[in-house]
């Protein structure tokens, strides 16, 4: 007994130590509440500093990125308005991105390009089901293959045209999403987009004013990968389509109408040569597309085709044309990594990825894109364009790319910039924007020029 108790007088001082060390490692939110603790692990992955705990349910990470541009322009008629050489910093995105437990993502993206704040993702995701996750917040409608592509993906400095004008991008909404072996589908509901204080003005000023509702969208998607179980190639084959009513991110001015209009090349050149302008009694979009995309080792090729029906209101006024107005266009872009790096596809998105390298200094893929669009029909003449570019893109790491891009663009008589841009020359030989008044063999009229960009970019 009197053992007993001398150990029990030698060990109180270490239990009560042992209590003391308990107490100590309890640790409190800046509400106050007592919350429970993971250790996580600090690793640099491809260049990415990410957080992540032994058990793996907890990741967070950062996702920045830099692009550097510039451009020269050359090659213009001698009636043209002359187009500004120039540099810009083309994105500086500063994305935070957390996997709270298996279910439960979050994200918030940013955009400081050129000192100017844009929201991009404010995203919360739940993967709780098996093959599906569910999202809501504001990010990128599942439409086309290009728009949802990430920049840091991109196979050239810009993308086409066609994608630029009707491809939905960021909206505030609720999306579900699919993707099981061959088969990937998506629908979702769509608001206002809410990406700066200029649209988030306008929502508020329709709001206050007027009382306007924000206009919905619905937008679905279907993609099939009959080749999935192999990594060195693999067919995309997507169909998608979007119900789109007016929002009221636009001016108090402009609410109700539709306005296609895009820049040929980088966002150097503020031209916009191919521009509707304002189609007013606008009822709602249908937007529809076909996407064919495919990858063998190194070599990849995609192509889409959209198509925009604007349909007008029946109570239009009876000085309003109300013939439901068809635009449309289409590209094909394929490229070739040289020294043995190869293409990858990811499945579960339904589109490229970052591609391998051959070499230890990096590799280079070769590219070709041809983009076409049209925005003339009935009696709105927003002018068509083409663009021809070929590509270099040197992947030096995971994190750092230079692209170099030349494109020639040829647009035709109708492509003034709602007619402030010259398209030609009259009679009298003077330049001029009304493209009735031009005076030219066929082919010479339109605005032609070419593009030499240089991007620096990097992903950390």
């Amino acid at each position: 007994m009197k053992k007993i108790l001398i150990a029990i007088t030698i060990a109180m001082p270490f239990l009560c130590l042992s209590a003391q060390e308990e107490a100590d490692s309890t640790r409190y939110n800046q509400y106050g509440i007592a919350v429970t603790r993971l250790p996580v692990i600090a690793e640099a992955r491809d260049g990415f500093l990410v957080f992540e705990s032994p058990n793996k349910n907890y990741k967070f990470w950062f996702d920045v990125r830099v692009q550097m541009d510039a451009a020269t322009f050359f090659g213009a008629k001698d009636y043209m308005d002359p187009i500004g050489n120039g540099v810009t910093n083309r994105r500086s995105r500063f994305a935070i991105k957390a996997q709270i437990n298996e279910d439960w993502y979050g994200e918030i993206d940013t955009d400081f390009a050129n000192g100017e704040f844009e929201l991009k993702d404010a995203i919360i995701r739940y993967t709780g089901f098996k093959d599906w996750e569910i999202s809501a917040g504001n990010f990128k409608e599942d439409f086309s293959i290009e728009q949802t592509s990430s920049s840091r993906y991109l196979a050239f400095m810009e993308r086409p045209m066609v994608v630029q004008t009707f491809a939905p991008s960021r909206h505030i909404g609720v999306d579900a999403r699919f993707a099981r072996n061959w088969f990937y589908g998506s629908a979702g509901v769509f608001f206002q987009t809410m990406d700066n204080i200029e649209t988030s003005t306008y929502v508020n000023d329709n709001n206050k004013d007027y009382g306007r509702n924000q206009g919905m969208s619905y937008t679905g998607k279907v993609v099939f990968t009959p080749l999935y179980k192999y990594l060195d190639k693999g067919v995309h084959i997507g169909l998608g389509a979007s119900y789109r009513t007016p929002k009221t991110d636009v001016d108090v001015t402009e609410f109700g109408g539709a306005r296609y209009s895009v820049r040929n090349s980088t966002s150097i050149n503020r031209k916009k040569y191919l521009d509707t302008d304002i189609i007013p009694n606008v009822d709602h979009e249908l937007l529809g597309n076909v996407e064919l995309a495919g990858h063998y080792k190194g070599f990849r090729f995609q192509g889409e085709y959209i198509v925009n029906k604007t349909y007008i209101k029946d109570d239009a006024p009876v000085t309003v044309n109300k013939d439901t107005k068809t635009f449309d266009g289409w590209y094909a872009q394929a490229g070739y990594i040289l020294f043995g790096g190869r293409q990858r596809y990811n499945a579960n998105d339904a589109k490229f990825t970052q591609p391998t390298r051959g070499r230890k200094w990096g590799d280079i893929e070769l590219l070709f894109r041809y983009d076409y669009l049209n925005l003339n029909s009935k009696n709105v003449y927003g002018g068509s364009g083409q663009n021809y570019t070929v590509g270099l893109n040197y992947y030096i790491n995971n994190s750092v790319k230079v692209v170099v891009n030349y494109q020639y663009s040829d647009n035709d008589r109708y492509a003034n910039g709602r007619g402030k841009l010259f398209v030609g020359r009259d009679a009298d030989g003077n330049p001029t924007s009304n493209f009735k008044d031009v005076v030219a063999k066929k082919g010479d009229a339109g605005i032609k020029y070419s593009m030499l960009g240089l991007r620096l970019e990097i992903d950390f």
